[in-house]
């Protein structure tokens, strides 16, 4: 069994003595810097360029806000929140000439260490803390006194005590409330791509869709076929999130669970798994990240289009109508 690291593993003393610089103000920069903050540390600067459009929300959040090189050479705890396609730039450009001697760099995604966009200083500690969802669940269970579970790594330890500080930073997110788990910067970020692809954020929304289009096609309403393929989809993860599969299907009609056993094996076949093979060794071997570099060198073309072309479908117009009830 995994060790399990709770609260009381965790030095929050370490990470309130830092001077923290939070790389980003997305979904994970902004929430990260307030939960930190509520955690009793006290000195963090949001690193921004001049440009960006998030500046005035991290100054009327009570940030100071300076540019990435000028925020490295202040802080000795740099965590990189920026998107994945940028941080190789950022820390070749700003991070690397500038952060003192013995600093230390967090990532919440493995990608840019797994895949040699950073080669980072011998110098520095390199550590991994992931919380396993999305910044506003994180920053929501973390005002309402729980938490939400993370992953930590240590990639390099310079100092010796690069994992002491993992666990002191993923403390004051909350997660030592629920749960931080070890693992790897290279299993955190392949496990991490495969699913966003072959389950999470690839698979689940063209299931919906398609069930969608079966229905409308054969006749029957719109926003029955919405409620049927897509309102149920947050009950069944509900579920599922607190039983198991397992206690899921206990929890379902018997007309309901014979369904599942007839139907499932239909859709996710052996080919379908085979095709989930073919993913995950196109994570592992680079050939999804040099794809994906290489498409935003370009600006995404092909995932503006696609963005578009599922923005005009036509649950998205019968979502709308019936989420205003």
């Amino acid at each position: 069994m995994t060790k399990v690291y709770r609260d009381e593993d965790a030095d929050l003393e370490l990470i309130r003595n830092r001077r923290v610089a939070i790389v980003g103000y997305g979904n994970q920069g902004r929430v990260q810097a307030l939960n930190l903050r509520d955690s009793g540390v006290a000195d963090i600067v949001i690193a921004l360029p001049g440009n960006a459009r998030r500046r005035p929300e991290a100054a009327a959040d009570g940030f100071t806000v300076r540019p990435p090189a000028e925020a490295a050479r202040e802080a000795d705890l740099v965590m990189m929140l920026a998107p994945d396609e940028a941080q190789g730039a950022i820390y070749a450009n700003d991070l690397a000439p500038n952060l003192p001697q013995g600093a230390a760099i967090g990532f919440s995604h493995g990608f840019a260490i797994r895949f040699g966009l950073i080669a980072p200083r011998p110098d520095l500690d390199i550590f991994l803390v992931a919380p396993k969802g999305p910044g506003t669940a994180l920053r929501q269970l973390y005002t309402e006194g729980r938490g939400m579970i993370a992953l930590f790594a240590v990639e390099h330890d310079a100092s010796g005590k690069a994992e002491a500080l993992a666990l002191s930073y993923a403390a004051a997110l909350g997660s030592g409330r629920a749960g931080i788990l070890p693992t790897s910067f290279a299993e955190e970020c392949e496990a991490d791509l495969f699913n966003e692809q072959a389950v999470l954020w690839g698979a689940i929304p063209e299931l919906i869709q398609a069930g969608f289009e079966t229905l409308v096609e054969a006749g029957f309403s719109p926003e029955v076929a919405y409620f049927e393929c897509l309102t149920e989809v947050k009950l069944i993860a509900d579920l599922i999130y607190e039983r198991g599969i397992a206690g899921m299907r206990e929890a379902i009609s018997t007309t309901a669970r014979f369904g599942a056993m007839e139907g499932g094996p239909r859709i996710v076949t052996d080919e379908t798994r085979a095709e989930m093979r073919r993913i995950l060794a196109e994570v592992r071997d680079g050939r999804f990240t040099r794809n994906f570099i290489g498409q935003a060198e370009q600006g995404h073309p092909r995932m503006t289009a696609w963005s578009a072309k599922g923005a005009t479908h036509p649950i998205e117009a019968v979502g709308e109508k019936l989420r205003k009830l």
